[in-house]
């Protein structure tokens, strides 16, 4: 099966523009604060897979002087449209060429690798994600577990894929965003924790820190399966020595 970016699509850019962090995207940026807090120091971002802009602009909420990257020229436009002022890049076949070496302290990664649909373009981004950090500089990596496309969600279904859990490291998968006005499958690429651990070593990337947050009882969201299944994995690292 090919696979095929969904965001890379007009409709679904205008749907996905509107979302901000209800139910379970709730738990992917909860806790990314005190995370960033506890291990960035300085103040220059890079959003990488930046979409329309939200976690661009979360970054700039926290202070940072944040640039957001994406390939997909619609979401650009809808990063441009919400916020004309903010500093968004159109990444092109030259890719990261137009940033120098060693030049940021944190690049977000949000939900952009369940988009890379090999290991060798995996690889290539990390590869120069590594390249542009700082050597303090620190990578956050966000993106599903497994287990979300196995479970049903206060955000997302997958009861219409039962095939995804057969899937293995590399297969793509199905998921329905129900957050939003398009509620077409999305495809996204099944990848665990192991095959992301050997991705970071292969490109010279050390874990320093994991977590999976999970839902609380007294948060304001009809939780489903988010109390006791984490939908999400943040990694956090850094350069490894050569």
């Amino acid at each position: 099966m090919e696979f095929s970016n969904a965001y890379e699509d007009a409709k679904r850019a205008e749907a996905y523009a509107k979302l901000e962090f209800p139910g379970t995207y709730y738990l992917a940026f909860r806790d990314l604060p005190e995370i960033i807090s506890q291990h960035v120091s300085g103040k220059k971002a890079m959003d990488f897979g930046c979409g329309a802009g939200r976690s661009t602009r979360f970054l700039t909420e926290l202070g940072f002087d944040s640039v957001g990257v994406d390939i997909s020229a619609e979401m650009f436009q809808k990063a441009r449209e919400f916020d004309p002022n903010g500093d968004y890049r159109l990444l092109d076949e030259s890719g990261f060429d137009q940033f120098q070496n060693q030049v940021f302290d944190l690049i977000l990664s949000a939900f952009t690798f369940d988009n890379v649909p090999t290991r060798e373009k995996k690889v290539g981004i990390m590869k120069e994600i590594r390249r542009i950090l700082k050597p303090e500089g620190r990578f956050v990596n966000l993106v599903s577990s497994p287990e979300i496309y196995y479970h049903e969600w206060a955000s997302f279904s997958t009861k219409g894929f039962p095939e995804n859990r057969n899937a293995k490291c590399g297969d793509i998968v199905k998921i329905i965003n129900t957050a939003t006005e398009d509620r077409r499958p999305v495809d996204d690429i099944l990848w665990p924790d192991v095959d992301y651990r050997s991705v970071y070593q292969e490109v010279d990337l050390a874990p320093i820190d994991m977590y999976e947050p999970l839902a609380r009882g007294d948060e304001p969201y009809q939780w489903v399966n988010e109390t006791r299944i984490a939908p999400w994995v943040i990694y956090v690292l850094k350069r490894a020595a050569l």
